[in-house]
C-alpha cells in the first residue's frame, strides 16, 4: 500500500469525477465491446480481430494478445467483482495458451490460427511475458497452486531471455550492436504483476536492476530525452534507428516507475526519475498543433524513417493518461493535472467510438480515423481497458486512503 501525503493540495472533486468516469468507461463501454462475444467457446482463447461494430474480420489469434486478454479477465475477477463469466473466460485463455502456444523448446509463438496451429514466431519474448502475468493472475483467481508454479517458471524463462541465457534469435555478431528500452520496461511490469498476484522473491531485485539500467543508459538528462535504443554502453548511436524516439513507449516506462515509487512509500528518487521521463517525452511527443502523442520523433529533429511517424496510435494516449494521473497524485503539481486533462480530452474526443464503444486504433495526425478495426495482431483488449482499470483502481485507493486520513486528523 502506498503512503499518501495528506498535505498535498489536490483537486479532490476532480479526482472523484475521474474515478467515476474511468469505472463507467471500463464496465459500460470497453469491456462489453469485447466480452463475452470474443470468447471462443469452440477452440478456446479469444477471437479479437474485430471491426468497429464488433464484426469478426479474421479468426487468427495473436498470442501476446491472448495472454493480455486472459490477464484482463482474471484481473477483473481478482479486483473488481468475482463474476464467473470472467473466471471462465480467463480459464479458456489460460488453457489455449498452455495447450497451443508453446513450441517444443518452450518458446512461444507470436501468431497462430483459430485452432492453435502455429503461423509465426518472432524474435522477442513478449508473448512469454504476457503469458506469465496471465498465468499469475489466473492462478490467483482460481487458487490453483500448479498454475502458480507454472507462472513462476514462465517468469524465470523470461528472466533467462532478458539476461541472454536463452537466445531469442539466431546468434550473430551485429556490426552496430544496440539494445532497446523495451526489455527492462517489460521486465519491470512483468515483475510488478507477478509480485502483486502470486509473489516471487526475485521481483524486487529485477525491478530495481531494470530501473537502474533505464536511468543509467536510456534517460539523457543533458538533452532532456529518453532514448528508445542505445549502444551497449548507453551511448547514442547517430543513425536513423538509433535516433528514433517513441514518446509513448518512454511515457509507459515512466508510469511503471511512478507505480514503483508509490509501492516504495513514495520514493522521491523514483518520483523524480518517472516525472523527468514524462516531462522530456511530453515535450517531444505532444502534438502542439492537433493534440495527442505523436508516434515517432528523431532525437535531433531530423526526418524519421517510418512513414507513420506523425500518426496517432491508441496506446501512447493510454499510457500518457496513466502517467500524467500518477504524476499528479504523487507530486500535486498542477502541470500534471493540466496535462491529464489535455490527453484525456483529446483521446476520448477522437479515439472513442461513441456509437459502438471501445476506441479506434489509428488516427491521422489531424484526428481523422485512418481505419476502423478495433482488433488485429497488435490491438486488442489491453492498453485501453488496462488504462481505465488502473486509473479507476488507483483513484479508488487514493480517495479512500486520503478520506480516512482526513477523518483521523479531525
Amino acid at each position: 500500500m502506498a503512503t499518501i501525503n495528506i498535505d498535498q493540495k489536490l483537486d479532490m472533486e476532480y479526482l472523484d469525477k475521474l474515478q467515476e468516469f474511468y469505472s463507467k468507461q471500463l464496465l459500460d463501454d470497453t469491456i462489453p465491446f469485447w466480452f463475452p462475444r470474443s470468447i471462443d467457446l469452440e477452440y478456446g482463447g479469444y477471437l479479437l480481430m474485430r471491426d468497429q461494430d464488433g464484426t469478426l474480420i479474421d479468426t487468427d489469434k495473436a498470442v501476446w494478445i491472448q495472454g493480455r486478454a486472459c490477464w484482463l479477465l482474471a484481473t477483473l475477477y481478482n479486483t473488481v467483482e468475482q463474476k464467473e463469466e470472467w473466471l471462465e473466460g480467463a480459464r479458456l485463455g489460460y488453457q489455449f495458451l498452455k495447450d497451443h502456444c508453446f513450441d517444443r523448446d518452450g518458446k512461444m509463438y507470436f501468431h497462430v490460427d483459430r485452432e492453435g496451429n502455429p503461423i509465426r514466431m518472432r524474435r522477442y519474448f513478449f508473448s512469454e511475458t504476457f503469458a506469465a502475468i496471465a498465468f499469475a493472475a489466473y492462478a490467483k483467481a482460481s487458487g490453483n497452486a500448479e498454475i502458480e508454479a507454472e507462472a513462476r517458471g514462465l517468469f524465470g524463462t523470461c528472466l533467462d531471455f532478458a539476461n541472454g541465457k536463452k537466445m531469442v534469435e539466431p546468434k550473430y555478431e551485429p556490426t552496430r550492436p544496440m539494445k532497446g528500452i523495451g526489455v527492462p520496461m517489460i521486465m519491470i511490469n512483468t515483475a510488478q504483476q507477478i509480485r502483486e498476484t502470486i509473489g516471487d522473491p526475485r521481483c524486487d531485485q529485477v525491478i530495481s536492476a531494470c530501473m537502474e539500467e533505464i536511468e543509467r543508459d536510456f534517460v539523457k538528462d543533458d538533452i532532456q530525452c529518453v532514448m528508445e535504443q542505445v549502444g551497449l554502453a548507453g551511448e547514442i548511436v547517430d543513425h536513423i534507428d538509433g535516433r528514433t524516439l517513441n514518446p509513448g513507449h518512454a511515457i509507459e516506462g515512466a508510469w511503471f516507475i511512478l507505480h514503483e515509487a508509490r509501492y516504495r512509500n513514495n520514493d522521491p528518487t523514483l518520483i523524480s526519475l518517472g516525472c523527468r521521463m514524462l516531462d522530456y517525452m511530453w515535450e517531444r511527443g505532444w502534438d502542439k498543433q492537433f493534440g495527442g502523442i505523436l508516434y515517432f520523433r528523431d532525437v535531433y529533429d531530423k526526418p524519421v524513417q517510418e512513414y507513420w511517424q506523425d500518426m496517432k496510435f491508441w496506446w501512447p494516449q493510454n499510457e500518457t493518461i496513466i502517467a500524467t494521473l500518477l504524476a499528479y497524485l504523487v507530486t500535486g503539481d498542477e502541470k500534471y493535472k493540466d496535462w491529464h486533462q489535455q490527453i484525456n480530452r483529446y483521446a476520448y474526443d477522437y479515439f472513442h467510438d461513441k456509437v459502438n464503444g471501445e476506441w479506434f486504433g489509428y488516427l491521422h495526425r489531424d484526428g481523422s480515423v485512418a481505419q476502423t478495426a478495433k482488433g488485429n495482431l497488435f490491438k486488442g483488449p489491453f492498453h485501453l481497458p488496462r488504462q481505465e482499470w488502473y486509473c479507476w483502481q488507483v483513484l479508488k485507493e487514493f480517495n479512500t486512503v486520503k478520506f480516512n486520513m482526513s477523518t483521523k486528523q479531525k
